[in-house]
C-alpha cells in the first residue's frame, strides 16, 4: 500500500475502498459503495454518534470481521462531533473510533462536495434525526429519523459506508 494516492481505489479487509486523504503514512479510506443497510440506532430516542448503536456495531462486530494483520493497520482516531450548524442540535462528545461514518463537514466541505454515502455521524434538525445523503448526492441537513423506514415492518435502515484510517 506504499504507492497509494488520494483518489485511488484499494482492497482492504475484503472490501473495496476509495482513498480520501493521506497524512503521516496513513490513508483515510471509505468503502466504494454502501456495504449494508442498518439503522443508526436501535431505538427511537435522542441520540448522538457517541452513544448510537451503529457506532458500537462498526467498532465492535464489524471491526472484528477484519483479520489480525488488518486490525493492526487500522488506526484509532479522535473524531470531533460538532453541533449541527443550521439547527444547533447537539453533536455529542468527541469519540475515539477505529471505524466511523464521515461527518457533514467532512463530506460537504472536505472530501466530496456530494456523495452517495447515506448515514453521516452528524445530527439533524433534532436529536432523533441524523444528516444523510440522498441517492442523487444531495445532503439532507435536516436529517432522517434514526430508525429510517417503517418501524412496524422492520425496514428501519439506511445505507452504511464506513470510513477508517489505515497505516500505509
Amino acid at each position: 500500500m506504499k504507492d497509494v494516492k488520494i483518489g485511488s481505489n484499494i482492497s482492504f479487509g475484503g472490501y473495496n475502498w476509495c482513498v480520501l486523504d493521506i497524512k503521516n503514512d496513513a490513508a483515510l479510506i471509505i468503502t466504494e459503495g454502501i456495504i449494508e443497510q442498518r439503522s443508526y440506532h436501535n431505538a427511537y430516542k435522542d441520540i448522538t454518534w457517541a452513544e448510537c448503536s451503529l457506532r458500537k456495531y462498526l467498532n465492535g462486530e464489524f471491526y472484528d470481521k477484519f483479520n489480525a494483520t488488518d486490525k493492526a493497520k487500522i488506526i484509532q482516531v479522535k473524531n470531533k462531533n460538532p453541533d449541527n450548524q443550521w439547527y444547533g442540535t447537539n453533536g455529542g462528545a468527541d469519540t475515539r473510533d477505529r471505524i466511523f461514518l464521515l461527518s457533514l463537514e467532512e463530506v460537504a466541505c472536505k472530501y466530496f462536495g456530494d456523495s452517495s454515502s447515506r448515514w453521516l455521524r452528524s445530527p439533524g434538525r433534532v436529536s432523533v434525526k441524523t444528516v444523510y445523503i440522498h441517492g442523487d448526492g444531495n445532503i439532507g441537513i435536516q436529517g432522517n429519523n434514526i430508525l429510517k423506514g417503517n418501524i412496524s415492518d422492520g425496514e428501519c435502515k439506511g445505507g452504511v459506508r464506513p470510513a477508517l484510517w489505515v497505516k500505509l
